[in-house]
Protein backbone atom coordinates (compact mmCIF):
# COMPACT_ATOMS: atom_id res chain seq x y z
CA UNK A 1 0.00 0.00 0.00
CA UNK A 2 1.11 3.60 -1.24
CA UNK A 3 1.91 5.94 1.57
CA UNK A 4 -1.41 8.01 2.35
CA UNK A 5 -3.87 5.12 0.40
CA UNK A 6 -5.40 4.93 3.62
CA UNK A 7 -6.88 8.49 3.43
CA UNK A 8 -8.43 7.85 0.12
CA UNK A 9 -8.91 3.82 0.66
CA UNK A 10 -12.20 2.07 -0.43
CA UNK A 11 -13.15 2.29 3.49
CA UNK A 12 -13.00 5.81 3.60
CA UNK A 13 -14.98 6.19 0.44
CA UNK A 14 -17.63 3.63 2.02
CA UNK A 15 -18.04 5.61 4.86
CA UNK A 16 -18.00 8.75 2.96
CA UNK A 17 -20.86 7.30 0.76
CA UNK A 18 -22.88 6.03 4.12
CA UNK A 19 -22.67 9.72 5.73
CA UNK A 20 -23.64 11.60 2.37
CA UNK A 21 -26.27 9.12 1.76
CA UNK A 22 -27.83 9.62 5.93
CA UNK A 23 -27.50 13.09 5.30
CA UNK A 24 -29.56 13.47 1.98
CA UNK A 25 -32.24 10.65 3.33
CA UNK A 26 -32.65 12.90 6.48
CA UNK A 27 -33.01 15.99 4.65
CA UNK A 28 -35.26 14.65 2.33
CA UNK A 29 -37.66 13.21 5.19
CA UNK A 30 -37.83 16.56 6.98
CA UNK A 31 -38.63 17.62 3.60
CA UNK A 32 -41.40 15.65 3.23
CA UNK A 33 -42.58 15.50 6.39
CA UNK A 34 -42.93 19.35 6.50
CA UNK A 35 -44.63 19.77 3.22
CA UNK A 36 -47.21 17.48 4.48
CA UNK A 37 -47.82 19.70 7.47
CA UNK A 38 -47.86 22.74 5.19
CA UNK A 39 -50.66 21.12 3.22
CA UNK A 40 -52.39 20.43 6.88
CA UNK A 41 -52.29 23.49 7.60
CA UNK A 42 -53.42 25.03 4.24
CA UNK A 43 -50.32 26.60 3.05
CA UNK A 44 -50.76 27.39 -1.08
CA UNK A 45 -48.41 25.01 -2.71
CA UNK A 46 -47.09 27.87 -4.63
CA UNK A 47 -45.83 29.61 -1.25
CA UNK A 48 -44.55 26.08 -0.59
CA UNK A 49 -42.69 25.66 -3.86
CA UNK A 50 -41.29 29.05 -4.15
CA UNK A 51 -39.84 28.50 -0.39
CA UNK A 52 -38.50 25.58 -1.74
CA UNK A 53 -36.98 26.96 -4.24
CA UNK A 54 -35.42 30.00 -2.45
CA UNK A 55 -33.89 28.31 0.08
CA UNK A 56 -32.07 25.85 -2.71
CA UNK A 57 -30.66 29.20 -3.40
CA UNK A 58 -29.74 30.28 -0.55
CA UNK A 59 -27.28 26.93 0.31
CA UNK A 60 -25.65 27.32 -2.94
CA UNK A 61 -23.21 30.38 -1.45
CA UNK A 62 -22.62 28.15 1.64
CA UNK A 63 -21.95 25.06 -0.32
CA UNK A 64 -19.63 26.67 -2.39
CA UNK A 65 -17.46 27.87 0.33
CA UNK A 66 -17.85 24.57 1.92
CA UNK A 67 -16.37 22.92 -1.15
CA UNK A 68 -13.47 25.97 -0.90
CA UNK A 69 -13.09 24.66 2.42
CA UNK A 70 -12.85 20.51 1.49
CA UNK A 71 -10.18 21.30 -1.52
CA UNK A 72 -8.09 23.51 1.60
CA UNK A 73 -7.84 20.70 3.64
CA UNK A 74 -7.74 17.88 1.33
CA UNK A 75 -4.14 18.39 0.53
CA UNK A 76 -2.70 17.23 4.21
CA UNK A 77 -6.06 15.07 5.21
CA UNK A 78 -7.18 13.68 1.59
CA UNK A 79 -10.37 14.32 0.27
CA UNK A 80 -12.32 11.72 1.87
CA UNK A 81 -12.25 13.15 5.62
CA UNK A 82 -13.26 16.91 4.91
CA UNK A 83 -15.79 15.70 2.26
CA UNK A 84 -16.93 13.65 5.17
CA UNK A 85 -16.98 16.28 8.36
CA UNK A 86 -18.19 19.06 5.90
CA UNK A 87 -21.04 17.22 5.00
CA UNK A 88 -22.75 17.00 8.86
CA UNK A 89 -21.37 19.82 10.31
CA UNK A 90 -18.22 22.31 10.29
CA UNK A 91 -16.32 25.22 8.73
CA UNK A 92 -12.61 25.87 7.83
CA UNK A 93 -12.20 27.94 10.77
CA UNK A 94 -13.14 24.91 13.55
CA UNK A 95 -11.87 22.32 11.29
CA UNK A 96 -8.49 23.83 10.82
CA UNK A 97 -8.08 24.97 14.52
CA UNK A 98 -9.21 21.69 15.83
CA UNK A 99 -7.01 19.54 13.28
CA UNK A 100 -3.55 21.62 14.04
CA UNK A 101 -4.38 21.37 17.80
CA UNK A 102 -4.51 17.48 17.47
CA UNK A 103 -1.29 17.66 15.75
CA UNK A 104 0.35 20.07 18.19
CA UNK A 105 -0.95 17.38 20.72
CA UNK A 106 1.08 14.83 19.10
CA UNK A 107 4.37 16.93 18.61
CA UNK A 108 4.03 17.57 15.02
CA UNK A 109 4.45 21.81 14.88
CA UNK A 110 4.08 22.22 11.15
CA UNK A 111 0.21 21.40 10.99
CA UNK A 112 -1.96 21.25 8.22
CA UNK A 113 0.94 22.94 6.22
CA UNK A 114 2.33 19.22 5.73
CA UNK A 115 0.57 15.71 4.30
CA UNK A 116 -0.35 13.98 6.89
CA UNK A 117 1.31 10.31 6.36
CA UNK A 118 0.57 9.06 9.81
CA UNK A 119 -2.20 7.18 10.92
CA UNK A 120 -2.01 7.46 14.55
CA UNK A 121 -2.30 11.18 13.52
CA UNK A 122 -5.03 10.77 10.84
CA UNK A 123 -6.95 8.81 13.40
CA UNK A 124 -6.35 11.49 16.11
CA UNK A 125 -7.39 14.32 13.59
CA UNK A 126 -10.44 12.71 12.73
CA UNK A 127 -11.62 11.94 16.32
CA UNK A 128 -10.61 15.84 17.40
CA UNK A 129 -12.64 16.86 14.76
CA UNK A 130 -15.80 14.72 15.18
CA UNK A 131 -16.07 14.48 19.07
CA UNK A 132 -15.17 18.09 18.91
CA UNK A 133 -18.16 19.24 16.53
CA UNK A 134 -20.24 17.11 18.50
CA UNK A 135 -20.43 19.05 22.17
CA UNK A 136 -22.58 22.19 20.36
CA UNK A 137 -25.30 20.09 19.32
CA UNK A 138 -25.77 18.63 22.96
CA UNK A 139 -25.30 21.90 24.60
CA UNK A 140 -27.13 23.90 22.22
CA UNK A 141 -30.48 22.52 23.69
CA UNK A 142 -29.33 22.66 27.36
CA UNK A 143 -27.86 26.31 27.38
CA UNK A 144 -29.45 27.81 24.20
CA UNK A 145 -32.43 29.69 25.86
CA UNK A 146 -30.46 30.76 28.67
CA UNK A 147 -27.67 32.67 26.88
CA UNK A 148 -30.45 34.01 24.37
CA UNK A 149 -32.03 35.23 27.76
CA UNK A 150 -28.79 37.16 29.02
CA UNK A 151 -28.01 38.13 25.58
CA UNK A 152 -31.71 39.74 25.38
CA UNK A 153 -31.29 41.42 28.40
CA UNK A 154 -28.12 42.84 27.72
CA UNK A 155 -29.00 44.01 24.10
CA UNK A 156 -32.28 45.89 25.70
CA UNK A 157 -30.41 47.61 28.45
CA UNK A 158 -27.41 48.61 25.99
CA UNK A 159 -28.08 47.51 22.00
CA UNK A 160 -24.54 49.38 20.99
CA UNK A 161 -22.70 47.06 23.68
CA UNK A 162 -24.50 43.79 22.51
CA UNK A 163 -23.26 44.73 18.92
CA UNK A 164 -19.86 45.58 19.87
CA UNK A 165 -19.38 42.06 21.97
CA UNK A 166 -20.92 40.27 19.02
CA UNK A 167 -18.44 41.91 16.38
CA UNK A 168 -15.38 41.47 18.98
CA UNK A 169 -15.93 37.70 19.06
CA UNK A 170 -16.30 37.63 15.21
CA UNK A 171 -12.78 40.28 15.09
CA UNK A 172 -10.95 37.99 17.36
CA UNK A 173 -11.48 35.04 15.60
CA UNK A 174 -10.60 36.39 12.17
CA UNK A 175 -7.56 38.46 13.56
CA UNK A 176 -5.64 35.26 14.73
CA UNK A 177 -5.84 33.66 11.24
CA UNK A 178 -4.68 37.10 9.56
CA UNK A 179 -1.90 37.27 12.26
CA UNK A 180 -1.05 33.46 10.90
CA UNK A 181 -0.57 34.70 7.41
CA UNK A 182 1.14 37.16 7.96
CA UNK A 183 3.47 36.68 10.91
CA UNK A 184 3.46 32.42 11.30
CA UNK A 185 6.81 31.56 11.86
CA UNK A 186 7.62 28.46 10.54
CA UNK A 187 10.81 25.71 11.42
CA UNK A 188 14.08 26.37 9.61
CA UNK A 189 13.90 22.62 7.92
CA UNK A 190 10.35 22.37 6.63
CA UNK A 191 9.18 24.03 3.71
CA UNK A 192 5.58 25.62 3.48
CA UNK A 193 4.92 25.81 7.43
CA UNK A 194 5.19 29.30 8.07
CA UNK A 195 3.90 32.47 6.97
CA UNK A 196 5.72 34.11 3.77
CA UNK A 197 5.15 35.52 0.08
CA UNK A 198 2.23 33.42 -0.94
CA UNK A 199 0.53 33.60 2.54
CA UNK A 200 0.39 37.74 2.45
CA UNK A 201 -0.45 38.02 -1.24
CA UNK A 202 -3.31 35.65 -0.97
CA UNK A 203 -4.46 37.50 2.03
CA UNK A 204 -4.58 40.88 0.43
CA UNK A 205 -5.86 39.41 -2.89
CA UNK A 206 -9.04 37.94 -0.71
CA UNK A 207 -9.45 41.16 1.43
CA UNK A 208 -9.55 43.06 -2.16
CA UNK A 209 -11.27 40.91 -4.03
CA UNK A 210 -14.19 41.02 -0.96
CA UNK A 211 -14.08 44.81 -0.69
CA UNK A 212 -14.45 45.27 -4.62
CA UNK A 213 -17.36 42.47 -4.76
CA UNK A 214 -19.21 43.99 -1.60
CA UNK A 215 -18.67 47.73 -3.33
CA UNK A 216 -20.33 46.28 -6.51
CA UNK A 217 -23.33 44.78 -4.56
CA UNK A 218 -24.12 47.83 -2.65
CA UNK A 219 -23.18 50.25 -6.38
CA UNK A 220 -25.77 48.16 -8.63
CA UNK A 221 -27.90 46.59 -5.85
CA UNK A 222 -26.59 43.23 -6.94
CA UNK A 223 -29.04 41.14 -3.96
CA UNK A 224 -28.57 38.19 -5.26
CA UNK A 225 -24.67 38.25 -5.22
CA UNK A 226 -24.28 39.32 -1.50
CA UNK A 227 -24.27 35.84 0.15
CA UNK A 228 -21.17 34.57 -2.77
CA UNK A 229 -19.02 37.81 -2.16
CA UNK A 230 -16.73 35.39 0.91
CA UNK A 231 -16.89 32.16 -0.65
CA UNK A 232 -15.53 33.88 -4.32
CA UNK A 233 -13.09 35.52 -2.59
CA UNK A 234 -11.60 33.18 -1.26
CA UNK A 235 -11.89 30.54 -4.63
CA UNK A 236 -10.07 33.30 -6.31
CA UNK A 237 -7.46 33.85 -3.52
CA UNK A 238 -6.80 30.42 -3.99
CA UNK A 239 -6.71 30.40 -7.62
CA UNK A 240 -4.31 33.55 -7.77
CA UNK A 241 -1.82 31.59 -4.70
CA UNK A 242 -1.58 28.56 -7.26
CA UNK A 243 -0.85 31.20 -10.55
CA UNK A 244 1.79 33.01 -8.16
CA UNK A 245 3.28 29.53 -7.19
CA UNK A 246 3.79 28.67 -10.99
CA UNK A 247 4.87 32.53 -12.17
CA UNK A 248 6.89 33.44 -9.46
CA UNK A 249 11.04 32.71 -9.28
CA UNK A 250 11.10 29.66 -6.78
CA UNK A 251 13.10 31.42 -4.72
CA UNK A 252 10.45 33.97 -4.03
CA UNK A 253 7.42 31.61 -3.83
CA UNK A 254 9.21 29.10 -1.29
CA UNK A 255 10.20 32.37 0.70
CA UNK A 256 9.37 32.22 4.32
CA UNK A 257 9.81 33.74 7.62
CA UNK A 258 11.67 31.34 9.79
CA UNK A 259 11.51 30.74 13.56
Amino acid sequence: MRTGDFKTGTFMYLLGTFVVVFVIAQSLFFIIKAWKQGKRLGIPTADMRNTVTSSILFTVAPAIAIVATVLTLAKSLGIVLPWIRLSVIGNISYEVTAAESALNALGVSAGLSQVVTDKSQFAAIMWVTSIGSCFPLILMPLILKKIQRKIGTVAKSNAKWADIMAAAAFIGLISAFIARAIIGAGKTDTVGDGAGVLSVATLIFSIVTMLILEKLTKKFNLKALEPFTMPLSMILAMCVAMVLAQILPADIAILEWRG
